[in-house]
């Protein structure tokens, strides 16, 4: 038909007169089969994604006839052409007559929904699930059941991998016969001898589920959720664990203890810790399909074991749900839970990490004076972690931490940590350790300042370590505004003036550095009296680099 309709526009173009007087309606489907079979990939891809425009033109009886024959006959292609074609087709409804026709569609997405490559099958998949709500009831156990069946029990792999996405599209809508056989079906799939099979059947239980009758919720989909869940594939047993959720959220309360709570505590137990980090992911999701009852039962001591799970993504993906677990537990039982049983855990650095980044909403709940008590020790030993980034996020919570915690607190417990900070081996750190004081201040002020923090960075311009020295001028480069003129001009200003006969270069070209730094919050005449001359000699320095912040810094403060 196809070959007829170009030969024939061809030879009509070509014969004297032809032309304008040609059957210019063959145009298009010429131009599709030159533009398919051309070897340059772009120019078929083209071809498809022009599918709308040429079934316009030829009109819905010919598109119905000779457009869908042809692409189905030609599936054959590359993949990002499979893939286009796809998704047009899932577009094309009103293309090949609207909805009393839309079956039409189903033999080229039921070839594509067999493809060897992942994302062709699942763009199929998509625009079969989207152009099934476009047919009626009839239609649908006529032609698109029988589709399903078909996928669901051919030989590749393939095709039923994408019968699992449609069962939960056609089952609301057909009789009770084909219900029955569209269960059947799908148990089948969930014991498939090849586990992506099984993969794809697990990963849609929960949504086949949700439109399934409560009896058979309880006496098909728990049988399959439990078999599923002990899947020798762990990547099988994971997805269970996903479909918990749906399962869990339609079953009415007295029956979750029974049908589901022992399918999910082997879960949070499993020997695989890819199911262990999908329970801990899902973890708020579950307390909330569970309940109150269920979760002080069950899921708290299974928490904790997550908290405390040998695997450290486990343990990182638990401390993430600390927040909102400890906000959806039941009022009356919420302190003593998180007092007895999370508190404790505390001793893995992703979970103290997470559980003082959320400091401010545990203080919500169980007062500072507990909290400080049972955290302090890990923010204790978080502060002084071999490893330097641990470390390093410690720091960036200690602003939050001296907010929740007061001044008094702070100065007694953790101020001493935070002036080690800034002589730690670790660059990085004592750069965070110097910003950090900088936000201290500015939360606590400059009287707290001149007091606590400025007496003991001035002590470090003596420190025998050149880079303990230049973190001085760090300080005070951070400080200075913060502290104000008054403190900056009477007692940092002469620590800096005097650095400035440092024996090492580093040191003195940081001076230059410093005094252009702080010298907008100096008044004129310290600038005039004290700074100038200090800089004028570093600009004579026989090391190129001092001179060159010296002379840079009175150049800025236009000193010259």
């Amino acid at each position: 038909m196809f070959e007829r309709c170009s030969k024939s526009w061809r030879a009509q173009r070509s014969e004297p007169g032809g032309g304008a007087d040609g059957d210019d309606s063959l145009y298009p489907i010429a131009v599709l089969i030159d533009e398919l079979r051309n070897e340059d990939v772009q120019l078929r891809l083209n071809s498809i994604k022009k599918l709308s425009t040429i079934a316009l033109a030829l009109g819905v009886e010919r598109t119905r006839t000779e457009l869908l024959p042809f692409l189905t006959d030609t599936i054959y292609d590359e993949d990002e052409v499979l893939l286009a074609l796809a998704e047009q087709l899932g577009n094309f409804t009103m293309l090949v007559g609207g909805p009393e026709y839309v079956h039409c569609l189903l033999p080229p997405l039921e070839s594509l929904a067999t493809v060897e490559e992942t994302v062709v099958r699942d763009k199929a998949v998509e625009s079969l699930r989207k152009i099934s709500q476009e047919h009626s009831p009839v239609d649908l156990e006529v032609h698109f059941e029988p589709l399903v069946k078909r996928l669901a029990s051919g030989d590749w792999f393939t095709s039923r991998t994408s019968a699992c996405g449609l069962f939960s599209v056609c089952y609301p809508r057909v009789s009770s016969t084909v219900k029955a056989e569209i269960r059947q079906h799908f148990r089948t799939l969930c014991s498939d001898d090849t586990p992506m099979v099984r993969r794809a059947a697990a990963s849609k239980l929960g949504e086949f589920a949700k439109v399934l009758e409560l009896d058979y919720v309880k006496s098909d989909i728990i049988s399959l959720f439990t078999a599923l869940a002990s899947d020798e594939q762990d990547s099988v047993r994971l997805l269970a664990v996903e479909a918990c959720v749906s399962i869990a959220t339609l079953l009415p309360q007295e029956d979750l203890e029974t049908l589901v709570m022992p399918t999910l505590r082997q879960a949070a137990e499993d020997k695989s810790w890819r199911v262990r980090y999908m329970v801990a992911d899902k973890f708020s999701e579950l307390q909330k399909a569970v309940g109150p009852e269920i979760t002080k039962n069950d899921l708290v001591p299974a928490f904790q074991n997550l908290l405390k799970d040998c695997e450290a993504e486990v343990r990182a993906a638990a401390a993430n749900k600390v927040k909102e677990f400890c906000e959806n537990l039941p009022e009356d039982s919420r302190e003593q839970i998180i007092m007895t049983h999370i508190l404790p855990c505390v001793k893995c650095p992703e979970v103290r990490l997470n559980i003082i980044s959320n400091l401010d909403c545990v203080n919500e709940v169980i007062g500072i004076r507990q909290l400080s008590q049972s955290l302090l020790p890990a923010i204790v030993e978080l502060a002084e972690d071999a490893k330097w980034r641990v470390r390093l996020a410690i720091i960036e919570y200690m602003p939050l931490l001296a907010g929740q915690l007061g001044v008094e607190f702070f100065d007694e417990k953790l101020n001493t940590l935070c002036m080690a900070w800034l002589i730690d081996h670790v660059y990085a750190i004592r750069e965070a350790a110097t910003c950090n004081l900088m936000k201290l201040v500015e939360k606590f002020g400059a009287e707290w300042a001149q007091n606590t923090i400025v007496p003991k960075v001035l002590g470090m311009a003596n420190d025998p370590n050149y880079l303990h020295r230049m973190t001085t001028l760090f300080c005070i480069n951070a400080l200075s505004e913060a502290c104000g003129q008054e403190i900056t001009t009477k007692q940092m200003l002469p620590v800096v003036l005097k650095m400035s006969n440092d024996q090492v270069a580093n040191v003195r070209f940081n001076v230059a550095k410093s005094l252009q730094k702080i010298g907008p919050v100096l008044d004129s005449n310290a600038l005039q009296t004290e700074v100038k001359p200090v800089l004028e000699k570093l600009a004579t320095d026989t090391d190129m680099d001092v001179k060159y912040f010296a002379q840079e810094a009175i150049s800025v403060l236009a000193l010259a």
